[in-house]
C-alpha cells in the first residue's frame, strides 16, 4: 500500500477549511486531542505495521476496499476504537468480515496494531485521523456494511453537547456511506446521551429502528463486554445499545 507513518509527536489530524476572507475555518470536533506517550511496544507495532495495516489520510483519494483487503467481503468501520482490545476481538471472530478502525490518540492505535500483530490478523485496518474528514474525502458512497461506535464521550455538560459526535448531519454523512440495509450500531454508558441517539436516529431520514419496541436492543453477542462495562453494571449502572438499519 505504500502506506508511512510520520513519527511526530502527533498526526496531522486538524486540517482546516479556509473561509472565502482566508482565514481558517474553525470546526467544532467532537474530541479533544489528548497528548500520550507510546510505549516501547506501542512504537515497535506502529514502525512494522503502519506499512502494512495503516493508511494515511489523503482526502485526494478514496478508499477501495477490494484492493486494501484484498477480497470482497463486507467491510465494518468502527470510529473511535480507543485501546482497540474489542474492535480487535470482533475481527479475530469474524474473518470473514473486513474491519476499518479510525482513532485519533497514537497510543490507542500503537495498541491495536500489538494486537494485531499478536493474533496475525488479516482483516484489520486502520487509521490516525479525524473520521469525519475520513467519512467526507475518502470512504466511498454505499460502501459499507456497518458502522459502530462505541461509548463516544458523551460531552454530559449541556454546553458541550454540541460537541457530541451523534448529530443529524453527522448521521447523515454516515447513511450516504452505508449500503442499503447496512446498519449504525451505538452504545453508551450514559443514559442523556442514548436518548439523544435516539431521538436523533429516530428522525434521521431513511433509517428503521432494529428494537421491536422503537428503543434499545440488548447487547448483541458480536459486541465484547469491556472491562469498564462489566464494572459500571455491576455498579448498577446501565448501558444502551442502539441499531438502525438504512432503507432507503
Amino acid at each position: 500500500m505504500n502506506q508511512k507513518f510520520v513519527n511526530n509527536d502527533q498526526p496531522n489530524i486538524m486540517t482546516s477549511q479556509i473561509m472565502e476572507d482566508g482565514r481558517p475555518k474553525r470546526q467544532i470536533r467532537s474530541f479533544v486531542l489528548r497528548q500520550g506517550r507510546l510505549t516501547k511496544g506501542q512504537e515497535q507495532a506502529l514502525a512494522k505495521l503502519w506499512p502494512t495495516c495503516g493508511i494515511d489520510y489523503n482526502n485526494q483519494q478514496q478508499l477501495d476496499f477490494h484492493q486494501l483487503f484484498n477480497n470482497d467481503n463486507a467491510t465494518v468501520l468502527e470510529i473511535g476504537f480507543g485501546m482497540g482490545a474489542s474492535f480487535v476481538e470482533m475481527a479475530s471472530k469474524q474473518p470473514n468480515e473486513n474491519y476499518l478502525g479510525i482513532e485519533v490518540h497514537r497510543p490507542g492505535v500503537g495498541a491495536c496494531l500489538m494486537a494485531i500483530d499478536q493474533q496475525h490478523l488479516k482483516n484489520v485496518r486502520v487509521m490516525c485521523h479525524d473520521a469525519v474528514e475520513v467519512l467526507e474525502n475518502m470512504i466511498p458512497h454505499a460502501s459499507l456494511s456497518k458502522v459502530q461506535i462505541f461509548f463516544p464521550d458523551p460531552w454530559h455538560k449541556a454546553k458541550h453537547n454540541k460537541r457530541r459526535i451523534i448529530q443529524p448531519e453527522f448521521i447523515q454523512l454516515l447513511g450516504s456511506k452505508l449500503k442499503m440495509g447496512g446498519m449504525i450500531h451505538l452504545a453508551t454508558d450514559w443514559q442523556n446521551y442514548a436518548e439523544h441517539m435516539l431521538e436523533v436516529l429516530t428522525h434521521a431520514p431513511g433509517f428503521q429502528n432494529l428494537s421491536l419496541d422503537n428503543g434499545y436492543v440488548a447487547r448483541p453477542e458480536y459486541r465484547p463486554m469491556t472491562k469498564f462495562e462489566k464494572r459500571g453494571l455491576n455498579l448498577g449502572h446501565g448501558v444502551w445499545d442502539l441499531q438502525f438499519c438504512r432503507v432507503e
